[in-house]
């Protein structure tokens, strides 16, 4: 056995009308990379907030023993002294100001005569080199990509001096590129003795990287893999997950009708909303028909996001130029309202910023794309929202105590099907999904998937958007690809391959 650096022992937190936790029990080595897999609500988030002080000692019952020592943190500083650094799946960076400010928030350079900014900035570009990131800690973060983003985060965790990271969902935002590098890294620091606790859905990912894995269910420990001892594979992670086989990641969508082209896009170009002279959509024509899923792969940055928003009643960008027919019929989507009137919807991506309204029960943000069904005179009937809520919970299997619940309260995967059944409830034609199972567990995704099927074979048009080939490939009757801004290829979900998708990115 090796030296052990951290002991949780049968940790158990409740929440009002739930158990989050249930004696779960978790021990890491020194100098190994030790992944957490669940589905969502199963408690990984809520265990590692109990380890770094965000749910304080008190808040819980059971013990954590680091380097021997019990340890009763009452706030996350606390933990931070010990050595112990959460990254969250939701980044929390100063948009406005720059990198190096980012990396030393409540960790201030200090000087004689305040924050000396001098070695503020060379201290934060001596740990940006060591995560390979090649900016000036000067750069505001505004300016740099996601991935880049994320760097910065864990370049900010060693500036706090890590002996222990833990990463929650580190890659869900990255494409399959960026996510590599990320993991690669993690490899490099683990040869020079940190210690890391991963949580991530994507199983390829936690079998290339992890050297245990901790399965956690409905709040209880299930068991931990040894990549040394035990056979692993992703189909005996997944039956620990969700308590079952799952033969198939995609359902089948057996003999469903594709019909005429319900929404068409000829000669789209869009401008950056801030670089007027920037294209970020180029001439793009696309069509989608009923009863059909269209997948759009590509990179990150290859405008799929803003031709999804500029087409969803120009949400996003300027100078928006070319024609957009529904059925056949020309139409102009100004705005959200007019799209929305047409039987449009976009499912954003980002569901915490731009989807939901986190401070909200779940039954206001299921029917807030259409207040008018549920309204009486202009009055909200409360008791007819209470009903649609209730019949989308059950439809979509949502895990709630009450749909009363503020969506804040609820896990990734849950808020994604409340956010599902907002826009389900607008009763869409055409839904286009921009990463629709970003950060959520297989056993949710599954059941999005068959969400999906069944708007198809009830005649609705799908588009969706995502970094996951595998999803395109194994989701889409039909496949384009885009790079740069334009549409660089068009195939056939039977014929399409993740080979064909990269060689026409890289064609292009």
């Amino acid at each position: 056995m090796g030296n052990i650096l951290l002991e949780m022992k049968n940790i158990t937190k409740e929440f009002p009308g739930v158990k989050a936790l249930d004696n779960v029990n978790l021990t890491v080595e020194q100098g190994e990379i030790h992944a957490l897999v669940g589905e969502n609500g199963a408690g990984k988030s809520t265990l590692m907030n109990v380890l770094s002080g965000i749910y304080p000692f008190g808040t819980y019952t059971g013990d954590i023993v680091y380097k021997g020592e019990v340890c009763q943190f009452q706030k996350i500083k606390d933990s931070e002294e010990k050595g112990i650094v959460i990254i969250h799946q939701e980044l929390a960076l100063v948009p406005y100001m720059s990198i190096g400010e980012n990396m030393f928030i409540g960790n201030e350079q200090l000087g004689r005569f305040g924050i000396d900014w001098d070695k503020t900035y060379a201290e934060a570009d001596k740990y940006l080199k060591m995560v390979g990131l090649e900016e000036s800690s000067r750069t505001l973060i505004k300016d740099i990509s996601v991935g880049k983003q994320q760097l910065v985060e864990i370049a900010k965790a060693l500036a706090k001096h890590a002996k222990l990271l833990i990463l929650d969902e580190p890659t869900s935002s990255l494409n399959e590129t960026d996510s590599k590098a990320l993991l690669d890294m993690l490899l490099r620091f683990k040869q020079d003795g940190l210690t890391t606790i991963i949580i991530s859905h994507k199983l390829n990912e936690v079998s290339y990287v992890a050297d245990k894995i901790t399965v956690i269910r409905d709040g209880s420990t299930i068991e931990t893999l040894d990549n040394q001892t035990d056979e692993i594979s992703e189909d005996r992670i997944i039956k620990g997950m969700v308590g079952r086989e799952l033969t198939d990641r995609f359902p089948k969508r057996p003999g469903v009708q594709i019909g005429d082209v319900a929404m068409e896009v000829k000669n789209w170009t869009v401008y950056h909303p801030q670089y007027e002279d920037k294209k970020v959509v180029d001439n793009v024509s696309i069509n989608i028909r009923k009863g059909e899923v269209v997948g759009i792969a590509g990179l990150m940055g290859a405008g799929r996001t803003e031709l999804a928003m500029s087409i969803f009643g120009h949400a996003y960008g300027t100078n928006i130029s070319g024609e957009l027919y529904l059925n056949g019929e020309k139409v102009e989507l100004r705005t959200i309202k007019e799209a929305i009137e047409h039987k449009v919807a976009y499912v954003t991506e980002d569901r915490k910023g731009n989807g939901l309204v986190l401070s909200n029960p779940i039954k206001i943000n299921t029917t807030l794309a259409n207040l008018s069904s549920i309204c009486s005179k202009h009055v909200i009937d409360k008791d007819k929202e209470y009903q649609v809520a209730e019949e989308y919970r059950d439809k979509l299997k949502t895990k709630c105590p009450t749909v009363e619940q503020n969506v804040g309260n609820l896990s990734g995967g849950n808020q994604q099907k409340v956010l599902l059944a907002k826009w389900m409830f607008a009763n869409p034609d055409v839904l286009i999904l921009d990463e629709p199972t970003r950060g959520i567990d297989v056993g949710a995704k599954y059941e999005i998937y068959c969400i999906i099927n069944d708007l198809v074979a009830a005649g609705k048009s799908v588009v969706m958007i995502s970094s996951e080939l595998p999803e395109v490939l194994g989701m889409s009757d039909r496949i384009y690809v885009m790079n740069e801004g334009k549409m660089v290829g068009e195939m056939s979900g039977a014929e399409a391959s993740q080979e064909k998708i990269m060689a026409a990115i890289l064609r292009s």
